[in-house]
């Protein structure tokens, strides 16, 4: 099973890294930003629980590895601009 304690303190990091650059980028991206906030709740709501079980486990490791992928996307777009 996934350290949900290390994958939530590496999705803080890079979180509070894009949350400075988010004002200035487009809407799109803005969007996409307040999405993923709402998962980043999600996900620390639930590493917070320590919920156990395979199903719960799954689940959170997939929502955890969604919000990689976004803030990914959202740093390469930045990087673009």
């Amino acid at each position: 099973m996934p350290d949900f304690d290390k994958m939530l303190q590496d999705l803080k990091e890079k979180r509070d890294e894009l949350r400075v650059r988010i004002h200035l980028a487009s809407r799109e991206l803005q969007d996409e930003w307040q999405e993923l906030e709402q998962k980043m709740e999600d996900f620390s709501r639930r590493a917070r629980l320590k919920e156990s079980g395979a199903a719960v486990g799954k689940a959170l490791g997939t929502l955890g590895t969604e919000l990689k992928s976004g803030y990914k996307r959202i740093h390469r777009a930045l990087k673009e601009d």
